[in-house]
């Protein structure tokens, strides 16, 4: 079997092909204490030692009135690869609209918000999302079986009515090769656990990517590309 390449690697090449981390850029990351967004953070920790790349970065982590503090493990690691850093309070719950009930999508779109407006009101240019390759799969199936559609997350989305571009470096990068990373690295076991999780819909996804797959990453891979290899003139 063939070996998959590094993760830096795999985002070194994403940031090539999309042109994702420009000279100048500001660059905000949503820092969530999870595997992916601390690899995430990591890379650009990394990235900023080296001599050609001129551009700033921040992580930002949005704490809901709800969910655990910021893992204090995932605080050392950032102090010890010279991370700046920033938690941001927010009361989440008392959004929820009467008859609404909290979830996961809500949630996360009230933190994407505070991400949105912090970037505005502080010049960064960018928000970097831990939204590997299996999310965009995932997300793929969920739009094509719930909405009827041909669409995902893209790794390069500038908003029409925001001066910000949502960025996604890790859309090389397999959960496998992320969660092989982050036992190496020794913080794997950090995720959200709030009493509101209620993922159902994505959890589906995630199973029947399984089963289509057979959890082989290089079927996953064909997947992936065929998204770019679109042969318009066989579709309706």
């Amino acid at each position: 079997m063939k070996k998959e390449p590094k993760l830096s690697s795999l985002i070194d090449k994403a940031v090539f092909d999309y042109g994702l981390i420009e000279e100048g850029d500001r660059i905000l990351i949503g820092a969530s204490g999870g595997k992916d967004s601390t690899a995430l953070i990591h890379y650009f920790s990394n990235r900023i030692k080296r001599p050609e790349c001129k551009f700033e970065y921040k992580a930002l982590n949005i704490q809901s009135d709800f969910a655990f503090p910021f893992p204090e493990k995932i605080l050392n690691l950032f102090n010890e690869w010279n991370v700046p850093f920033e938690t941001l309070n927010v009361n989440i719950l008392e959004r929820v609209k009467p008859g609404q009930k909290m979830n996961c999508y809500w949630c996360s779109t009230q933190r994407r918000t505070e991400l949105l407006n912090y970037a505005i009101k502080n010049g960064y240019n960018k928000i970097a999302l831990g939204h590997h390759k299996d999310d965009i799969l995932e997300t793929f199936l969920m739009n094509m079986i719930e909405k009827g559609e041909l669409s995902t997350m893209i790794p390069k989305l500038k908003y029409e009515k925001y001066p910000v571009m949502i960025i996604r470096p890790l859309c090389y990068v397999n959960e496998e090769s992320i969660i092989e990373y982050a036992r190496k690295e020794g913080y794997l076991g950090f995720t959200c656990t709030c009493s509101y999780q209620d993922n159902s819909t994505r959890k589906e996804a995630r199973k029947k990517l399984d089963l289509l797959t057979d959890g082989d990453i290089q079927k996953k891979n064909h997947i992936f590309n065929s998204l770019k290899n679109v042969r318009r003139d066989y579709l309706l």
